[in-house]
């Protein structure tokens, strides 16, 4: 056990510690202001996937540890909502400077729970960190309306005011700024938190909620418990009538049983689920722009992100050029440790995302498509896959139907645009689409017919602090980010007030 005390000389309790990347971590659970050990003393090993060894022990938080946590926040809700707006707006800014100042420790911890290259790691603290300054931003600028009832005889007056407790659960691959994403909104909104991160990245969490703490957000209020039983501990909570809102990243699966289970408290619920993007190649593109576009659509962290691109839809009058110019750039790609400065490609999270890859690729190649580049794991230590081109890919192939969540790219060609839509739309996802065309009225066209929550249109990346993140279909409901993200947070109440003067 050790004392966790930050640089202002804050205590936040007695936890269980570990140095990971140089950088001391909590590895305590987080309920009430203090770091504390599992209920049961039990703890679950975290691992680099770059070398499949083990680099923390945390602990692993029950269904009652869980329940402590709601019992927290539950009780810090009153005083969090009635905080004021500027207040809570100070305190983002105050967690947005802290977290900018640590950037380093963040990307270097993030790197080694998650293996992505530190050039990426600290790219993405960037975009995390900005979260919490947008939610800064935005937590001042939460308004009801005053009016006359358009009948007469009364006015309408609207406030938005907190929706209560909220239980956020993040995934592992991008473990700081899912982090924020939800975290930024929820207490700028004047929510109180439990949050669930996931089991594989849970050290990066435990660092953001350190600097909340120093940046001198409440006792109670964000309270933190990763576990290994995700359904039990999920299943507790929202079975729990106290806790009044949820917001989930991960697979459609466990998103729609998370959905049943809202429906018995009626909860308010944000669903960012699965993704098959499709990265539409139409005959008049930039083909050279729309290879660096694929390179960052595809092969940013892995190619292991929902708005990855799953499917290359290539015109037959540009698929020669574009494949031949995307394998040569992959072809400069070098896989390895991401701590590792030549690194441009980190591996994969686990033994059972290569399986997976490996899987659809082999069966891709039973159903008769052309491997142009890579199709195999690595021989070295870690989960590390190569970067991998294939076409002809039959429409029926698995690589086709299901989100890869790797390093692979499949490509299909088109005849004409009307095919390209139709290609692009034959899913049951619709997260993140991409479009690359020289024709302005194409693109509007095109991006409008697209069946997707978020259309790029001459760009491989769309994440974007002030814009509306989120998918349609199954790919999820509600919205994070932009000046929607925070509504998902609020419920607006009305008085219906009684105009006086029709009485006198």
């Amino acid at each position: 056990m050790s004392t966790a005390t930050t640089d202002t000389g804050r205590v936040t309790g007695t936890a269980p510690s570990t140095r990971v990347a140089g950088v001391t971590v909590p590895t305590g659970l987080a309920i009430a202001g203090t770091w504390r050990p599992s209920s049961t003393g039990a703890h679950f090993a975290v691992e680099d996937p770059a070398t499949e060894q083990s680099i923390a022990l945390v602990a692993d938080g029950t269904v009652s540890d869980a329940l402590d946590a709601l019992d927290t926040a539950h009780d810090a809700q009153p005083s969090w909502g009635d905080t004021p707006a500027r207040t809570r707006a100070e305190l983002l800014r105050r967690a947005f400077d802290t977290v900018t100042a640590r950037a380093d420790e963040f990307a270097a911890v993030i790197t080694a729970e998650m293996g992505k290259p530190l050039a990426e790691a600290r790219a993405e603290v960037a975009y995390g960190a900005e979260f919490l300054r947008w939610g800064s931003e935005q937590a001042a600028h939460v308004h009801g309306e005053f009016g006359h009832a358009p009948g007469g005889g009364f006015r309408i007056a609207t406030s938005r005011r907190p929706v209560g407790p909220a239980y956020l659960v993040t995934p592992w691959n991008f473990p700081l700024a899912m982090g924020t994403r939800k975290v930024a909104a929820a207490l700028a909104a004047g929510c109180t938190v439990v949050w669930k991160p996931a089991a594989q990245t849970p050290l990066t969490a435990a660092l953001l909620v350190q600097a909340l703490a120093d940046a001198g957000v409440p006792d109670g209020v964000v309270n933190l418990v990763p576990t290994l039983d995700a359904a039990a501990q999920s299943r507790a909570l929202m079975a729990d009538p106290r806790l009044r809102k949820l917001s989930f990243t991960g697979s459609t699966r466990a998103g729609t049983t998370l959905l049943r289970q809202a429906a018995d408290t009626v909860m308010r619920t944000s669903m960012e689920l699965g993704g098959n993007g499709p990265f539409v190649v139409l005959a008049d593109a930039d083909v050279d722009a729309a290879v660096e576009g694929a390179v960052l659509a595809k092969f940013r962290n892995g190619g292991e992100s929902c708005v990855a691109a799953n499917r290359f839809v290539v015109h037959e009058d540009v698929v020669d050029r574009f494949v031949a110019g995307f394998a040569a750039r992959v072809g400069r790609m070098v896989p390895g440790p991401g701590t590792d400065p030549a690194s441009t490609l980190g591996p994969l999270i686990d033994r059972a995302a290569v399986d997976k890859v490996d899987g659809l690729v082999r069966d891709a190649l039973a159903d008769g498509a052309r491997l142009v580049a890579g199709g195999h794991r690595i021989d070295r230590p870690g989960h590390f896959y190569a970067p991998t081109i294939v076409t002809d890919v039959p429409r029926a192939s698995r690589l086709l139907r299901e989100e890869i969540f790797g390093p692979v790219a499949p490509v299909t060609t088109v005849s004409s645009v009307d095919e390209a839509v139709a290609v692009a739309n034959d899913t049951e996802y619709g997260l993140a689409a991409f479009v690359w065309t020289r024709d302005v009225q194409t693109a509007l066209e095109v991006g409008d017919r697209i069946e997707a929550g978020m259309v790029g249109i001459n760009r491989g990346l769309v994440s974007e602090v002030a814009a509306p993140f989120g998918g349609v279909k199954v790919s999820g409901l509600g919205r994070e980010g932009g000046s929607s993200g925070i509504d998902e947070y609020l419920e607006t109440r009305y008085l219906a007030i009684d105009d006086q003067r029709r009485t006198r």
